[in-house]
């Protein structure tokens, strides 16, 4: 086995999940993925604690039972909950043997889907929980690069000094919680602003997600005013989204558009009330996510991108006792800012083109 997946894996037990001896631990994982299951359940073990894999939600086998069920009969397995109460640990790994799995099942099952799985979801994210990647052929392909590459790309953006990176992050953390208004602006196509006031901002250093290197916070769901073009591709369900734009007014999405499958960008809007509105505003800074890879996990973390969330806010951003914005969706999606592009907080510039007030380079 590659050195490279028992350090994978020792990251993700001992950094993201910080597991400790006797753990009821998940590890969900696809075939392609079987690598790092196999090292994740022996660096568990020998923490002495529990694991047990079961397949990734992705796979054919997922599929095949998708196309055969009617949308109406979709509902959250009793089994399934169970699992996800009993955990302590819940470890989610994604590889493909085919990155457009899902594409062949309908949109109307796949909402059906998600609505059905949200008490699972919810009962996951009360775990200790993290999402990562384990780069697999096909997953290689749909990022455009040859297995050996894209391994080591993968690997560079997971093997990081996550101490480090979680000091560098802080600097753009105690601007936003000190902040009201954000405002992003992008060529001619993008100006947004929203109120950030009494949210806070997360500082994700490999915890829930390996890779990490994002901040993010809530937006104050009826605050969000203005326009937003993005203009990296949206992969949503095996579909790819392009130019995706929105408008806004008093918080919700009034107008929308997209240069492929725009109707897929309108099913995610129409999914239910939340999901017209923003969830999350994130802005990425893992400098050794260096390209566009097709791959959410990774590109929401690029440097010199923003991206927002339509749909459900973390708990973890909103203030205690307020519920936030609601939905059985969360979709990101990214705005390079890396030319003609800034970001305002409380009419201060803290970043422009890409770079922040607190790197050299900054201009003012």
């Amino acid at each position: 086995m590659d050195s490279r997946v028992r350090e994978h894996a020792e990251i993700v037990v001992d950094h993201s999940t910080e597991i400790e001896a006797g753990d009821n631990v998940v590890v969900s994982a696809p075939p392609a993925g079987e690598d790092l299951t196999l090292a994740l359940c022996e660096v568990v073990g020998e923490r002495g604690a529990f694991p047990l894999h079961v397949a990734g939600r992705k796979d054919e086998s997922r599929t095949k039972f998708l196309r055969s069920v009617a949308a109406d009969d979709l509902d959250a397995p009793d089994h399934e909950l169970a699992l996800a109460e009993a955990a302590d640990v819940w470890i989610h790994v994604r590889a493909h043997d085919n990155v457009a799995e899902l594409s062949a099942v309908s949109s109307e099952t796949m909402s059906a889907f998600r609505k059905a799985q949200l008490p699972v979801r919810e009962e996951i994210l009360d775990t200790t929980w993290v999402l990562t990647q384990y780069p697999a052929p096909a997953d290689a392909q749909n990022a455009e690069m040859g297995t050996d590459e894209y391994e080591e790309f993968v690997w560079s953006a997971i093997g990081k000094d996550w101490a480090a990176q979680k000091e560098h992050q802080e600097q753009m953390v105690e601007i936003l919680d000190a902040g009201e208004e954000v405002r992003i602006v992008s060529g001619d196509t993008t100006d947004l602003t929203m109120s950030i006031e009494g949210m806070t901002t997360i500082n994700d250093h490999a915890k829930n997600n390996l890779p990490g290197g994002e901040v993010f916070t809530a937006p104050v769901a009826d605050s969000v005013e203005g326009e937003v073009l993005f203009d990296k591709p949206l992969i949503h369900e095996g579909h790819e989204v392009n130019d995706g734009y929105l408008r806004f007014e008093n918080g919700e999405v009034v107008e929308y558009s997209a240069s492929k499958n725009e109707d897929v960008l309108g099913q995610v809007l129409d999914t239910d009330e939340g999901a017209r509105r923003l969830g999350e505003l994130g802005i990425g800074m893992n400098r050794d996510i260096d390209r566009f890879t097709y791959n959410m996990l990774f590109d929401e973390k690029m440097g010199d991108t923003v991206h927002l969330a339509v749909g459900r806010a973390y708990e973890a951003c909103l203030p205690e006792g307020e519920e936030g914005n609601q939905s059985a969706v969360h979709v990101d999606m990214i705005v390079d800012m890396a030319e003609d592009s800034y970001i305002e907080v409380d009419g201060e510039i803290v970043q422009r083109n890409g770079t922040f007030r607190f790197e050299d380079g900054f201009e003012e």
